[in-house]
């Protein structure tokens, strides 16, 4: 039977609570495999598994289980190997890089902070940034609205000037909010966000971090956050280039070692 891996600790991590069950219906009892001084947190994996509320939620608790107890290298929901010899290969073949990230990411969890304009206030902010605007919107008023062509223009003018804010704003909240955290990961850019950030950030001094977030809000009116932590590192399984520590082996490329 193939191999659910919920994440990777090292061997000597604290047991898990007795009799903690995992994804699957009925739920799959969650057990460990050891490969020398590491650990990966598994269960059988069901046959044919979604991402469902029920197991999301499942592979979620497992981890904040392991995570109270000690650093946890987080996998995504849904990694499976072929079965436990294959998962405590790859132990034993990215040993090295377990060793450096589960010694970086030790105490410290992981704060996702995604951005978006209100858009009143965005627009209200560019206008007022921009006096060529306020005159062609004054003119285009003054004129009962203005010809086709001359709200053509006002209407290009406002898209990129609202496109540069963005631009403007995502480089201002990373520059705000890198200095409360240990590194900075930066997500895949989607519609309605202009910034999509991961930071960890020392679990014991999350309140500092919190606190620039609530700074950053204050001093961008314009910009809505919103925070979603703490949350498990899963953006920091590889180092990334704002980490002071060293680069790690290249992946080895396995289902239980990436996201």
């Amino acid at each position: 039977m193939s191999t659910y891996v919920y994440g990777i600790t090292a061997s000597s991590h604290p047991s898990l609570p007795e009799g903690m069950e995992g994804v699957g219906k009925p739920a799959r009892p969650v057990r460990i495999v050891k490969e020398g001084d590491l650990a990966a947190i598994v269960s059988d994996a069901p046959e044919g598994l979604r991402a469902k509320r029920n197991d999301l939620l499942a592979h979620q608790n497992v981890l904040n289980e392991a995570g109270a107890a000690g650093p946890v290298l987080p996998m995504r929901f849904g990694n499976v190997a072929p079965d436990d010899a294959a998962v405590t290969s790859v132990l034993a073949e990215r040993a090295e890089h377990y060793r450096e990230r589960l010694s970086t990411l030790a105490g410290k969890v992981e704060y996702n902070v995604k951005a978006s304009h209100d858009e009143q206030a965005a627009l209200h902010r560019v206008m007022a940034d921009n006096p060529e605007m306020q005159a062609l919107a004054e003119a285009n008023r003054q004129a009962g609205g203005g010809s086709y062509e001359q709200k053509l223009q006002l209407g290009e003018m406002v898209v990129a000037a609202l496109q540069g804010r963005e631009a403007e704003d995502a480089v201002e909240l990373h520059r705000a909010l890198e200095p409360a955290a240990h590194a900075v990961s930066v997500g895949p850019e989607s519609t309605g966000w202009l910034a999509n950030l991961s930071f960890l950030v020392e679990r014991e001094s999350a309140e500092v971090f919190l606190a620039a977030v609530e700074d950053a809000r204050k001093s961008h009116p314009h910009i809505e956050l919103r925070v979603n932590g703490p949350l498990p590192p899963y953006s920091f399984i590889e180092p990334g280039p704002s980490e002071p520590t060293g680069a790690a082996p290249e992946s080895a490329g396995s289902q239980a070692g990436r996201e």
